[in-house]
C-alpha cells in the first residue's frame, strides 16, 4: 500500500483516524486548501528543481543513520547520543536515475525554549520547505506521546508522509512495526538504517510520493561560488551565516560546538548568489578526540576542500590564538582564497583595537595579502563589506599570467637580484610557467635548487607585479637533472 496524505485537520485524541486512500486523501487536501499543489499535475510536468524530502522524528531514532543509508555514503555525523544533529542539513541523493534533496533534521521535541526549542524550529522549517516527509519512529520502542504530537503537526502541513519504522533488525521486530498503524499515517515501512534492511523499498516509496524528479545529470554545471565559514569554536560563524541569510538558518547558542554538520545556504549579496557553508569549530588536538567532534572535524576539512573562498572568523575581542593560526594555515595549505573576518567588533574598545593591530602585524604578517573585514554579525555592522572582499579574493585566486609576461618578469628580477652562490655555483632560472590558477601555481625550471628564502622573495615580487590579492601562491622548483656521460 502506498503512503497517504493525511487529512488537513487533526483527529481528536480519543479517536484514531482511519487510513485514507491515496487518491481520496489528495482530493481532500486539495479541497481543504485551494493553494494546495496538484500532485498528479506535477507528475505530468517534470519539475526543473530537485524535489525535497525531509527526515523528521524525535531524538535518537536513527534519522542521521537513515540519511546516510539513503545517500549510500557516510555524510551525516552519527553517534549513539541524542541531540547530535541540530541544524537542518541538505544532501544531494540519487535513486533509480532520479535526483532529489534529503533534509536531515534534529530531534523533534515539544520544547519551545533554549537549544532544544531552536532545534525543533529548524525541523518545522524543514517540513515547510519539503515536498514530502519521512517520519522516522523507533519500532523497538513503539509510538510515544512525542510521536503522536509530531503526527498532529505533520497532518496540518498537508504534505505526503511516509512512515518509516526504524530499527527493525530482524523478522521478530516486524510485528512491533505493524503496531505503528495506530498513528494513522498509513502503512509503516520496516527498515534497518544500520544494516540497510528495507532501505531500497523505502526509496521506491519516496520517489512515488515526490514530484517528478529531474533525471540524473552527469555533466558538471558551474553553480554559485562556494564560500566556507571556518574558525575555532564560538567565534560567531553561525551568527554570521544567519546575518547574511537574513533568517535563522543555523542554530546559535553560547555553548561552544553547537554546529556539528556543515550547513549549506544560498545567499544573495549585492545581487550575486553565493553558496555559504557553515562549519563546525575546529578544536585543538581534535585528531585525538573521539565521536562527533572527530567526525565534525572531518566534515569541516571536506567543506574547506570543496570551497573556493574561506572566511576565517576570528574573535576580535580576544587575542589571536595559536588555534586561529592553525586554521589559517589549513586554509592556505588547501590552496583556497582567504578572507580574514574579525567578528564581535562591537565589543572592542580603543585599547583592544590598538593591541589587535599590533597582533596582526606580529602574527599575521605572512598573510598580509588576505583582505580583512572588521564586522559584527550580531548588529550587522560592516557586513556589507564582505561581498567586495570575497570578489577581490576570487579575482586574485583566478588570475592567470601569460608565459611571455612571466618570463620577462623573471628576467628582470633575477638580473636585479640574482640567487646567492652556494657551493661555488649559482643556480639560475631557465624558464617559468603558470601551470594552473585557482590557486595560482608556478613551475620554475632551474639549474639547481633554490633556497626557500629566495622562493618567498619571488612569490612576494609576483604579488607586487601581478596582484593575486586574497590568494595563496604555490611555487614549484624543478632543477635540471644532469645526464651521465
Amino acid at each position: 500500500m502506498s503512503p497517504v496524505i493525511p487529512p488537513s485537520q487533526p483527529a481528536a485524541d480519543d479517536q484514531r483516524p482511519a487510513p485514507l486512500d491515496p487518491v481520496e486523501s489528495a482530493d481532500l487536501a486539495a479541497a481543504s486548501d485551494p493553494m494546495a499543489e496538484d500532485w498528479s499535475a506535477d507528475a505530468a510536468t517534470p519539475s526543473p528543481a530537485k524535489p525535497v524530502v525531509a527526515i523528521v522524528g524525535r531524538p535518537n531514532v536513527g534519522k542521521s543513520t537513515l540519511v546516510n543509508r539513503l545517500l549510500g555514503r557516510r555524510q551525516a555525523v552519527v553517534q549513539d547520543t541524542p541531540g547530535v544533529t541540530r541544524d537542518r542539513v541538505s544532501y544531494d541523493a540519487v535513486w533509480s536515475g532520479r535526483e532529489f534533496t534529503v533534509l536531515d533534521t534534529g530531534g523533534w521535541t515539544m520544547a519551545d525554549q533554549g537549544l532544544a526549542g531552536q532545534i525543533t524550529e529548524q525541523a518545522e522549517l524543514a517540513v515547510a520547505a519539503a515536498d514530502a516527509i519521512v517520519f522516522v519512529v523507533d519500532a523497538q520502542v513503539g509510538a510515544t506521546d512525542q510521536d503522536e504530537a509530531v503526527v498532529k503537526v505533520l497532518r496540518r502541513s498537508r504534505k505526503p508522509v511516509v512512515l518509516a519504522a526504524n530499527k527493525v533488525d530482524g523478522v521478530h521486530w516486524e510485528s512491533e512495526a505493524a503496531g505503528l498503524w495506530n498513528l494513522g499515517l498509513g502503512e509503516p515501512y520496516p527498515v534497518s538504517a544500520l544494516h540497510g534492511r528495507g532501505s531500497g523499498d523505502l526509496l521506491d516509496v519516496i520517489l512515488q510520493v515526490l514530484p517528478t524528479a529531474p533525471p540524473e545529470q552527469f555533466d558538471q554545471v558551474d553553480g554559485p561560488r562556494r564560500i566556507a565559514i571556518v574558525g575555532k569554536p564560538n567565534v560567531g560563524k553561525s551568527s554570521l551565516l544567519n546575518r547574511l541569510a537574513g533568517s535563522s538558518r543555523s542554530v546559535v547558542d553560547d555553548v561552544a560546538g553547537t554546529t556539528v554538520d556543515p550547513v549549506d545556504e544560498l545567499v544573495e549579496l549585492e545581487g550575486q548568489i553565493y553558496r555559504l557553508i557553515d562549519t563546525a569549530g575546529i578544536r585543538r588536538r581534535v585528531k585525538e578526540a573521539s565521536g562527533q567532534e572527530y567526525y565534525a572535524w572531518l566534515r569541516t576539512q571536506s567543506a574547506v576542500e570543496r570551497a573556493e573562498v574561506c572566511l576565517v572568523v576570528i574573535d576580535a575581542n580576544q587575542p589571536v590564538s595559536e588555534q586561529d593560526l592553525r586554521v589559517l594555515s589549513m586554509v592556505v595549505e588547501a590552496g583556497r582564497a582567504l578572507v580574514v573576518v574579525y567578528n564581535k567588533w562591537d565589543l572592542t574598545d580603543e585599547e583592544r583595537r590598538h593591541y589587535l593591530e599590533r597582533e596582526v602585524e606580529r602574527d599575521l604578517g605572512h598573510i598580509a595579502w588576505a583582505p580583512r573585514v572588521n564586522l559584527s554579525a550580531l548588529t550587522g555592522r560592516n557586513v556589507n563589506r564582505l561581498e567586495t572582499a570575497i570578489e577581490t579574493a576570487l579575482e586574485g585566486w583566478g588570475t592567470r599570467v601569460s608565459t611571455g609576461r612571466l618570463n620577462a618578469f623573471l628576467g628582470r628580477v633575477t638580473a636585479a637580484h640574482p640567487h646567492p652562490v652556494r657551493g661555488g655555483k649559482q643556480p639560475r632560472i631557465l624558464f617559468g610557467s603558470q601551470v594552473q590558477n585557482c590557486p595560482p601555481s608556478f613551475v620554475l625550471f632551474t639549474t639547481g635548487e633554490l633556497d626557500p628564502p629566495y622562493q618567498r622573495f619571488l612569490a612576494r615580487r609576483l604579488r607586487e607585479d601581478f596582484g593575486f590579492e586574497g590568494s595563496p601562491i604555490q611555487v614549484e622548483v624543478r632543477p635540471r637533472v644532469k645526464r651521465p656521460r
